[in-house]
Formats: C-alpha cells, sequence, structure tokens
C-alpha cells in the first residue's frame, strides 16, 4: 500500500494503516487494541507516527473514544477494501480471528435471562465477556470502545450510539405466602406501607414508581431490608422477610411455584423498557452480529 506526502518519502507503514482501519472501525484506541491483540500504547504510538507522517491528524480524542476527521473517514474508505483483501489472503491471523463479544448491562437481566439465551453460540465458537453494571456507566464505557452491545433500561441520549427497543419488563408486588395470608383483605396500599419492605437501595427507585404509577401517591416507608442486587432481594422474599416490587421475568418460577403471590393485579402495570445499544455502523468482528440477533430473536418470544 503506498501513499507518498510532503511530509515523508516511500510507501506508508502497512501495520499503522491496519492499526488506522481498526481504530475507525471501533472508535477507540482500546478497542483497537483488543482487536489486533497489540497493547495501548501500541496502537497509540501508531496513530501518532501515521499522523505525523501525514502531517495531520486523523481523530479528534474525546473522553469516550475518538471521532474521525473528515479526512481520516477518507483513508479508512480508500483502505477498508484492499487491506481487508490482503487479509483474506494472507490467512487467518490474529488481527482475523474474531474477538470476544463484550456485552454488558444488568446483572440480574443478563444471568437470569441472557446467559441461558446466548448459551448455544459457545458451540460455534462464540466467545463472551460480560460485565454487569448501572447504564450511564456502561453507556459511557461502551462509548470508549470497551463493550460491543449493553442492554440499557433507558435509551441513550444524542446520536452517538444505536439504541433500539429490546423488551419491556413489568413490575409486579409480591410477597412470600405468609405475607400475603397476613395482609388479605386489609386495604392496599395502606396496609403494606406498615408491613416491611425489601429493596435495592434506600431510594425505593423500583418501589416508588409502582406506588406513584399505580396507586397515584408517594410512598412514605423506611426498607426493613436492602440488598444491592434484586436476586438478593427476590431471595429476603421468598424466605419471608416482607414484600418487594420486582421485575416480573425475575420470580416468574416462584410465583409458578407458589413460594411467592402477587399482591395487586392493576390493569395497567408499571412497564420499563429495555434497549440494546451499540455504537453506530456495522462491527467487524461478525460474532457481534450473531450475538444481536441471537438476542432480538429470543426477545420477539418473551
Amino acid at each position: 500500500m503506498s501513499d507518498r506526502n510532503s511530509h515523508g518519502s516511500g510507501p506508508l507503514d502497512l501495520n499503522q494503516l491496519r492499526t488506522f482501519l481498526a481504530v475507525h472501525r471501533t472508535g477507540s484506541f482500546t478497542a483497537a487494541a483488543r482487536r489486533l491483540q497489540l497493547s495501548q500504547p501500541t496502537v497509540t504510538a501508531q496513530i501518532r507516527s501515521l499522523e505525523e507522517r501525514l502531517g495531520r491528524e486523523l481523530f479528534e480524542r474525546r473522553p469516550r473514544g475518538v471521532v474521525p476527521l473528515a479526512h481520516a473517514d477518507e483513508l479508512a474508505a480508500r483502505l477498508a477494501e484492499p487491506l481487508d483483501r490482503l487479509a483474506d489472503v494472507a490467512g487467518p491471523g490474529p488481527e482475523r480471528a474474531p474477538e470476544p463479544v463484550h456485552l454488558a448491562g444488568p446483572a440480574e437481566f443478563l444471568c437470569t435471562v441472557l446467559l441461558g439465551v446466548l448459551a448455544p453460540l459457545t458451540a460455534q465458537g462464540v466467545r463472551l465477556r460480560v460485565a454487569t453494571g448501572l447504564t450511564d456507566p456502561l453507556l459511557a464505557e461502551l462509548r470508549a470502545g470497551q463493550h460491543d452491545l449493553v442492554v440499557a433500561t433507558r435509551r441513550p441520549r444524542g446520536r452517538s450510539l444505536h439504541a433500539e427497543p429490546f423488551t419491556d419488563e413489568e413490575f409486579v408486588l409480591v410477597a412470600a405466602p405468609a405475607w400475603a395470608d397476613r395482609l388479605a383483605g386489609e386495604p392496599l396500599p395502606d396496609a403494606l406501607e406498615r408491613a416491611p419492605l425489601v429493596t435495592y437501595a434506600e431510594d425505593l427507585p423500583i418501589a416508588r414508581r409502582y406506588w406513584r404509577h399505580v396507586f397515584d401517591r408517594r410512598l412514605q416507608v423506611r426498607a426493613a431490608v436492602t440488598v444491592p442486587d434484586l436476586r438478593g432481594v427476590l431471595a429476603a422474599v421468598t424466605a419471608g422477610a416482607g414484600w418487594t416490587v420486582l421485575p416480573g421475568y425475575l420470580c416468574r418460577a416462584e410465583l409458578d411455584a407458589g413460594a411467592l403471590r402477587l399482591l395487586h393485579r392493576p390493569e395497567d402495570p408499571p412497564i420499563n423498557t429495555a434497549y440494546l445499544v451499540q455504537r453506530p455502523g456495522p462491527s467487524a468482528n461478525p460474532h457481534v452480529a450473531l450475538v444481536r440477533e441471537r438476542l432480538l430473536s429470543a426477545a420477539r418470544t418473551w
């Protein structure tokens, strides 16, 4: 690959061009380094050397990754086809083998639902790297190239990420049979505000939303038990610690088995839409599309 310029003579370095194309495609030095199996300092040094050789910057550095400048887009358009064809001729190498797919989202949903959906893909050679956390930090990490796909509990703002509705989770008001029997016949929601509440945070976000949506009033109680994981909340409530509000997918088995009971059946239950989010444009890793399609296909049957 040859490209002459006023700042240097002779052909440009092929490794630097490969690295440039990886950074352009991933939007991140970190993600490009992972794809090429190089260290991030090596990727950074190669891009700086290429920029010095061309006499211009190729990317706008931002806290959450990089954005290609117009001439970088032009260079990438010229390089993509010949470099991809050259890689095909050279045969599989570290940079051509599919990388692991980095998937992130809420711990409970990933561990309870999504890992089971994706398990068959490992037989097709798909490798997964799963991270858990809250939506805002995960979206920031997605922009920086640390993840390929994020399940977000809200639609991201702006146009730097592509989001599509993934699934709706319905919230349900539940308790163990002993508490359900004790509360039977008592007027809701007053009776519940005198019973112990189990939740995952002191500010009671899920329960407060349920109260506003269903009862049109403010929930004014203090939690009896807080556990920073909804699976822990489920375990405590099933054991008889009190009542709670949970996503329906998380406690469906316990409701079916009678280990938990619904305390209320509103005509319009609160629902939260989850989104499957990725950076714009197709990923160079074919397994990302495979994981994405598997998730979207499964979600249509829920």
